[in-house]
């Protein structure tokens, strides 16, 4: 029998009109138009690690700030992800990786676990007041994970264990949670239904 873990969605608020979709089992393809060059770098990244197809269109108040847009299409990721996983039967659900940017590295642990929780640490100071790009906001990264996390139904560990560049930073926290969740939802033909002993996620 062949799964279908897809999933596509729409999102209509006064400050933003989202359109998403996911395959958890592509090759990492991606197609992103946000209006956020920069966001769209970090999620063209995200999909090519997690080896997630990914389709985003977003548009959105960006007049205003990127904030909308940029937590809109991160809440639906994480609703996409929630829904392309079913039940969870048969999954791996645990993900780690570690991962270098020239001289930027961050580390990060995925559970698919139903319960949404972000522990986020290590950005140096200042990091979140960094605009990269002239349009993102350096506190935008921890927000984007949250939102994936909670969203998701997942629990997210991510931790900067070193950097200076926050361009370089903020990819290797991406490419980490990519990483880490790519391990975390793959099919493991030794699982036999929900790997939990509760039997439920």
């Amino acid at each position: 029998m062949t799964i279908h873990r897809t999933a596509e969605l729409q999102r209509e608020t006064s400050e933003s009109s989202i359109e998403l979709s996911i395959d958890l089992d592509g090759s990492g393809a991606s197609d992103v138009e946000t209006t956020v060059p920069f966001f769209d770098h970090l999620l063209t990244a995200f999909s090519r690690h997690s080896l997630i197809d990914l389709s985003v269109r977003a548009r959105g108040d960006t007049h205003i700030d990127a904030h909308h847009t940029v937590e809109d299409a991160a809440i639906l990721l994480g609703r996409a992800i929630s829904e392309s996983l079913g039940d969870r039967s048969g999954i791996s659900r645990f993900g780690d990786a570690v991962v270098p940017l020239d001289e930027a590295l961050a580390q990060a642990v995925v559970d698919v676990s139903g319960r949404p929780y972000l522990v986020h640490s290590g950005e140096p100071a200042g990091f979140e007041f960094h605009l990269i790009g002239g349009h993102f906001t350096g506190s935008l990264v921890r927000h984007v994970l949250e939102s994936i996390a909670v969203n998701g139904g997942l629990t997210v560990h991510v931790t900067v264990l070193g950097g200076r560049d926050p361009h370089h930073i903020a990819e290797a926290e991406f490419k980490a949670f990519a990483r880490a969740l790519r391990q975390a939802v793959a099919l493991d033909p030794r699982v036999v239904g929900i790997p939990s002993t509760k039997g439920a996620l």
